[in-house]
């Protein structure tokens, strides 16, 4: 191919799309003739691809049909349409449909959290697995409050959502084998309570409460949703209800997804609340108040916009229009 030649015949086609693409209104013969001209000039971008590809002029060509592809389609929805309708409908519905799981976890935890705590306490084989009395001794009375000054708060903040992120993700992930999920929150429950039986035995019960409570109340929620939410995929694979297995795990799937990524915020703030206001001078009842009013907040958000995004069909899933995109394959 002659690029010279080819751009000299059909440059004037192209100037005339550019011209059509600038101008706010078309009349109908000019919106046929924009069609037409992008068609003419999609093939041409085609065969200087395949004959000759010069970078410019394709280039060239590229942007002109791109704004003029725009303007064919129209505008798209905002991205800030789409950001407000995840935020606001998309992450409360997924929410609300696990709450029953949710609290099913943290009744789980309580019970072996106190269970482990209480046997821990009466046991001094299970004590003497922390260590001597004088390691208890000094992890109750110094190093369990010096692990949340140790490091800068930022720094202590961004640590903690690292690794609660770590452990939210594996157990929404692992959440299909029904096992990990479990093994989770039962393992991290445990650790709670043998740690407040250490604290206890040096009286020092109301301080591991103190530390305990300002970050732990959205915390460990945050850890009873991803448990709930595994368990939930789970139970999809178990009992499908009225959708066919894979049907029920691609809908449920994906609303998982939703619940993983509003996780990541959920974490983030009792991040922040364990690396500023748990090591904060404050009082310890302003510091749980924090602690209790974020709690709050989450519930609020869930139940209030939650129910309201449930009962008008929404279940964190995509919208129902892209559930069944799919791309072009050649055979």
């Amino acid at each position: 191919m002659d690029v010279d030649a080819f751009v000299a015949v059909n440059s004037p086609r192209w100037q005339r799309l550019d011209a059509l693409v600038k101008q706010r209104r078309l009349t109908g013969a000019e919106s046929d003739e924009l069609v037409n001209l992008y068609q003419s000039t999609a093939t041409h971008l085609s065969q200087v691809r395949t004959s000759a590809p010069d970078p410019s002029l394709v280039s060239r060509l590229s942007g002109t049909l791109a704004r003029a592809r725009g303007h064919i389609a129209g505008a798209h929805e905002p991205a800030l349409a789409d950001l407000q309708r995840f935020v606001l409908i998309s992450v409360p519905a997924a929410f609300y449909r696990v709450r029953w799981w949710t609290v099913a976890m943290m009744l789980l935890f309580i019970v072996v959290a106190v269970g482990n705590g209480i046997f821990t306490y009466n046991s001094p084989e299970a004590l003497a697995a922390f260590g001597t009395p004088s390691q208890r001794e000094i992890y109750a009375e110094q190093l369990f409050e010096a692990y949340y000054s140790n490091n800068p708060a930022p720094d202590f903040a961004a640590q903690v959502w690292t690794n609660n992120a770590w452990i939210a993700a594996r157990a929404i992930g692992l959440g299909i084998t029904g096992y990990f999920p479990v093994q989770i929150l039962v393992s991290n429950a445990a650790a709670i309570g043998s740690a407040a039986a250490v604290m206890a035995e040096f009286g020092l019960l109301d301080l591991f409460f103190a530390l305990i409570l300002p970050h732990g109340l959205m915390e460990l929620t945050a850890i009873f949703i991803a448990c709930g939410a595994g368990l939930k995929i789970f139970w999809t694979v178990v009992a499908p209800g009225g959708r066919t297995r894979t049907r029920a795990l691609a809908e449920e799937g994906r609303a998982l997804f939703t619940v993983a990524i509003g996780l990541v915020f959920v974490l983030a703030v009792s991040g922040l609340v364990e690396g500023f206001v748990t090591p904060s001078s404050l009082p310890t009842g302003v510091k749980i108040t924090i602690g209790a009013l974020v709690l709050a907040g989450y519930w609020a958000y869930t139940i209030v916009l939650g129910r309201i995004a449930v009962r008008d069909g929404e279940t964190g899933d995509v919208r129902a229009e892209h559930a069944e995109d799919t791309v072009a394959m050649a055979a």
